[in-house]
């Protein structure tokens, strides 16, 4: 990891990683706005039926609905959620706190062998995931997600500042996202285009679309 991105990593350190969940009114409240990243999303993956597709969000019935009426299968795996385990939590080299990265991947998108992914919706999971997480997340997406498949990620900008509010995303159309205030999960670094880009270095393409809300959107090809 380079220094730069190490910083990065650590911009946030210090915050809380989750509190206490808001109340049920500020959990009715969803926000809508246009992803011209999903648009693209969708457009590939409705050229055929029968994809597999991996969500890492909170289990969303709204993106079920969505997914299977479009003819794939869904299987939905809360990684965040996940890394919340206090077992995960250990001792680094400095004495810091830090997560068992491997026992993350022992009890966390564990799938067959034979078992890949055709699209994998990340959302903004890597913004708020433990630094020790995030890296091998994307080597374990690598992996399960099948030659050409493709992957949406979101990324706060630096604006969007560690207060960033957690949201759930449910897909309301084909370009249209409703955001649900989740967990009070704080931001834990934000990532620059060439940050996002060695991040995905392993895979085959990435493209950047333009978000006014403090959010990069970026689609990623295996």
């Amino acid at each position: 990891m380079s220094s730069v991105t190490h910083h990065l990593f650590r911009l946030f350190r210090g915050s809380p990683e989750a509190a206490t969940a808001p109340s049920a009114a500020e959990r009715g409240q969803r926000l809508r706005r246009r992803s011209s990243g999903l648009a693209e999303f969708t457009r590939a993956i409705d050229e055929e039926e029968g994809l597999r597709i991996l969500d890492l969000g909170p289990t969303s019935p709204t993106n079920i609905a969505y997914l299977t009426g479009l003819g794939h299968k869904v299987h939905n795996e809360d990684v965040l959620q996940g890394s919340q385990d206090p077992a995960l939590v250990v001792q680094a080299e400095d004495g810091r706190p830090t997560r068992d990265a491997d026992r993350f991947l022992a009890e966390n998108l564990v799938f067959g062998p034979s078992t890949t992914f055709d699209a994998i919706l990340c959302w903004d999971t890597p913004d708020y995931l433990h630094e020790a997480l995030v890296k091998p997340m994307v080597n374990r997406i690598h992996r399960i997600l099948k030659p050409k498949g493709i992957l949406l990620a979101f990324f706060h900008t630096r604006d969007a500042g560690p207060d960033a509010p957690y949201y759930r995303y449910h897909i309301a159309s084909e370009d249209t996202l409703e955001l649900q205030p989740g967990p009070r999960f704080r931001l834990q670094r934000v990532f620059n285009n060439r940050h996002i880009e060695n991040l995905f270095r392993d895979f085959s393409s990435i493209k950047f679309f333009l978000a006014r809300d403090n959010v990069r959107e970026v689609l990623v090809v295996r």
